[in-house]
């Protein structure tokens, strides 16, 4: 089974790219596009759940798979 990231924004407006469970994130970046680059150069084989970056509603909308 291909490892799994997810990529969410960070309080700093900074990403976190992290495995599931993990307790610190792989790597920060200063843009959701540097995370998506990251994984897919690090292991081109895993998923990567992205956080949707708009608001509605009372928080964050779904995630997107890449």
């Amino acid at each position: 089974m291909a490892e799994e990231y997810f990529i969410e924004q960070r309080p700093d407006s900074r990403y976190n790219v992290s495995k599931p469970n993990a307790e610190r994130p792989s790597v920060v970046t200063d843009t959701q596009a540097e995370g998506i680059a990251w994984v897919k150069e690090t292991n081109p084989d895993a998923t990567i759940h992205v956080e949707r970056v708009r608001d509605i509603g009372p928080g964050r909308d779904k995630w997107r798979h890449l």
